[in-house]
C-alpha cells in the first residue's frame, strides 16, 4: 500500500484540533534495556487517542534503531519534531517513544499500530526511505513485532 505523506499531514492536524494527540511527559526520562543489552532513555512521546471502533492492544509494535549523520544528538532531538505531522496520521498509528542510546549515540523509535499490515507498511513508507537517507549508511535496523510484545526491561 502506498502512503501519502499529503493525507498523513492533514490527518494529524486534524487529530490535533480534535484533540485526540497527546504529548504526555510521564515517561520521558524512563530508561528502558532491549534484549540486546543496549539502554535507552525515552525522549518523547506520542500517543493517539483510540477510535472508538479500535481493539484495546495494538496488533503490531515496530521497532527502528539508527544512527542519524551529520547532527549531534541533540540536533536531532530536535529535528525529530520535524516528520510528526507526515506519520501519526498514517493509517494505523497509535503511538510512538522516541528514544536514545547516551553511551552511543544510537536512536530508537518504538510504535504502535493497529495491524501488522500497518507496521509492515510504515517500514516501507516514504518516513523510514527519509530516515535512512539521513542516517550513517548500514546503521539502520527494524524488527516489526506481532501483537503487543515490545521486548523492553524498565531499568530502575
Amino acid at each position: 500500500m502506498k502512503l501519502n505523506p499529503f493525507l498523513a499531514f492533514l490527518k494529524t492536524h486534524l487529530y490535533l484540533v480534535s484533540g485526540h494527540l497527546h504529548f504526555p511527559r510521564e515517561r520521558v526520562g524512563e530508561k528502558l534495556t532491549m534484549e540486546d543489552g543496549q539502554t535507552f532513555v525515552i525522549f518523547r512521546q506520542v500517543v493517539l487517542k483510540p477510535g472508538r471502533d479500535q481493539k484495546v492492544e495494538p496488533g503490531a509494535v515496530f521497532r527502528v534503531r539508527f544512527h542519524v549523520a551529520n547532527m549531534s544528538a541533540k540536533q536531532n532531538k530536535l529535528f525529530s519534531l520535524l516528520p510528526i505531522p507526515l506519520f501519526i496520521g498514517l493509517p494505523g498509528f497509535r503511538s510512538k517513544l522516541w528514544l536514545l542510546n547516551e553511551a552511543n549515540g544510537d536512536f530508537q523509535g518504538i510504535y504502535e499500530w493497529d495491524t501488522l499490515q500497518d507496521a509492515e507498511n510504515y517500514a516501507h513508507s516514504f518516513a523510514m526511505k527519509f530516515m535512512t537517507k539521513r542516517s550513517v549508511p548500514g546503521t539502520v535496523s527494524y524488527q516489526t513485532i506481532p501483537e503487543h510484545a515490545p521486548h523492553e526491561e524498565n531499568e530502575t
